[in-house]
């Protein structure tokens, strides 16, 4: 079985990267809630998510227990000084990877939104916030209630600015009838009074306090409720509140499933406004993020239509909005890394979609310099790698030859632009290539194989990965090693056995052993090359040594 991945941060940073704001990262390199032995979210090689935020892209792990092996830890006394079968070879692959995928645990980094637009006036010298103590929120409270509408809604933008204190906040909740008050002002019929209500609701729900978070329990019902409002900046606010909220509080979450979120977000994601969406995004990618989201939430959100709307949302062609698609990228990787119910999504057309997108994505890097275009890819890639594990429809519905020669220009762009990312890329490409010939014969036909060594050098993480799909290749058969054999394959690996990184070194002498299995003829340019004094470096280490014997006999008898 494939690696799987979840995400999240893929390395995320503590924030997933966003077109305008921050926000939880599965998914920052190291820094947006894993398949055959590939990525996890620091960017080690895993088997096989993010938020999952944004901004440096990390990778994401699957989330499994960590056993506490090494990635060689179980293969220690497998190889023998013999030469194995294909299947034992593929067994020990399968075992190695299992413990590849325990290795790490996706990271659940708390992210939240804030939107502050105070008009030019409003940002002068003599409006600078200030901390408010009790009576002065009292009186701020008592002036939004009475007077003038323009007095009033001053009085809002007072005391919203002195609630981006902490200690304010704290006075505020402490106060009774506080929220109460706050409530009345959001279900007035005055337009102002509502947003400025809202605004301040707003500035609370960001807090990084949770007892703040938790005072405002009693107005989700009334944001729920707006999410059927005719003003789109109304229905932002709403949704961006609800989603600090959410990500905060499980009694949060308790209190809006039954209250309805799940239909609210179905029917808000139909909004033709991109502000709406993005927001929208955001909130439903918190929600997925909850730890309770397998059990509890996620079953309800495959059983409304938010899939079909969200893939129609990432469909290429003009009508695809970049920021929106990120979002629910996001929110699609969070859902398929729960393993909830994939085949429906598969069902629904998502390898397809997210197949064409990659090959937009191929075409916009090479029509353009845009820094934004690794946002997307890295929740796309790593979907469609998730999607690839299931053992029920992935293949079959992703064969298209141009998805590997798209996945090379994006692994370019990463090259060039973005390093965290490539161990994203070589992921899905080992995903693609694991149980399938007909990729390994388009990554031989296309003439691949020499872009794929040149990454070796990159980092030890990048050349596990490559090795690792270059032994998808050659565990194909001896055609496969005939077309791999002879060029810049052997050279190569003599290089790599001179790293000092474990991983690096065992995966090396896994292809030299398909090598000299397929074709015997590696093994006497191998003698000539000096390959015996390359393996020697490593007949001392622990986890090396009987591979290292092995081969050596081999090598000899050859």
């Amino acid at each position: 079985m494939n690696p799987r991945r979840s995400d999240a941060s893929s390395p995320r940073p503590a924030h997933r990267p966003h077109a305008a704001s921050a926000r939880r990262a599965p998914p920052s390199p190291s820094a947006h809630p894993a398949p055959r032995a590939l990525t996890s979210c620091c960017g080690c090689a895993v088997s096989a998510i993010v938020y999952a935020p944004r901004g440096v892209v990390p990778a994401v792990s699957l989330r499994l227990s960590s056993s506490g092996s090494t990635m060689w830890g179980r293969r220690q006394g497998r190889l023998r000084p013999v030469v194995c079968g294909v299947e034992e070879l593929r067994r020990r692959r399968r075992e190695r990877e299992a413990v590849l995928r325990k290795a790490r645990r996706e990271q659940q980094l708390v992210s939240k939104r804030l939107l502050r637009e105070d008009a030019p006036e409003e940002a002068g010298e003599g409006c600078v916030s200030a901390i408010l103590g009790e009576t002065e929120v009292q009186q701020l409270l008592r002036q939004a209630q009475r007077g003038t509408e323009e007095k009033r809604e001053r009085a809002l933008v007072s005391l919203r600015r002195g609630l981006q204190h902490p200690e304010t906040q704290q006075t505020f909740i402490r106060l009774e009838g506080s929220m109460r008050t706050l409530i009345g002002l959001l279900t007035s019929n005055q337009a102002l009074l509502q947003l400025e209500a809202a605004r301040c609701l707003h500035e609370l729900s960001h807090s990084e306090q949770s007892t703040v978070a938790e005072a405002c329990l009693p107005a989700t019902s009334y944001l729920l409720t707006y999410l059927s409002s005719h003003s789109p900046d109304f229905i932002e606010l709403c949704l961006y509140t609800l989603g600090n909220l959410i990500v905060e509080s499980e009694a949060v979450r308790r209190q809006l499933l039954p209250q309805g979120i799940v239909p609210a977000l179905a029917a808000c994601i139909q909004s033709p406004h991109v502000a709406v969406l993005e927001a929208l995004g955001f909130a439903l990618s918190q929600l997925l993020q909850a730890k309770e989201a397998p059990e509890k939430i996620i079953p309800s959100i495959l059983a409304s239509t938010l899939p079909q709307h969200m893939l129609q949302l990432l469909q290429p062609g003009p009508k695809l909005n970049p920021g929106v698609a990120v979002e629910f990228a996001w929110c699609l990787h969070y859902i398929i890394c729960s393993q909830v119910s994939n085949s429906l999504l598969i069902a629904h057309g998502a390898l397809s979609t997210l197949g064409l997108l990659l090959l937009d994505l191929a075409e916009a890097v090479q029509r353009t310099e845009d820094a934004g275009l690794e946002l997307l890819a890295c929740p796309v890639l790593r979907c469609v790698s998730n999607l690839l594990t299931e053992t029920v429809g992935g293949q079959m519905q992703l064969r298209d030859e141009r998805v590997v020669a798209a996945l090379f220009i994006l692994l370019q762009f990463f090259f060039q632009k973005q390093h965290s990312l490539l161990p994203e890329g070589l992921w899905l490409l080992n995903n693609l290539t694991a149980n399938s010939p007909s990729f390994c014969t388009s990554l031989l036909s296309l003439d691949l194989i020499e872009p794929l060594l040149q990454l070796l050098p990159v980092s030890n993480v990048v050349s596990v990965m490559v090795l690792t799909v270059l032994c998808n290749v050659a565990e194909k058969g001896p055609a496969y090693c005939q077309r791999l054999w002879p060029g810049r394959l052997l050279p190569a690996l003599l290089q790599t056995l001179f790293f000092s990184d474990t991983e690096v070194v065992g995966q090396s002498l896994e292809l030299l052993h398909l090598l000299f299995l397929y074709q015997p003829e590696a093994v006497q340019v191998f003698l000539q090359q000096s390959g015996l004094q390359a393996l020697e470096r490593h007949q001392e280490e622990a986890q090396l040594q009987e591979r290292v014997y092995a081969l050596q006999q081999t090598a000899l008898q050859g």
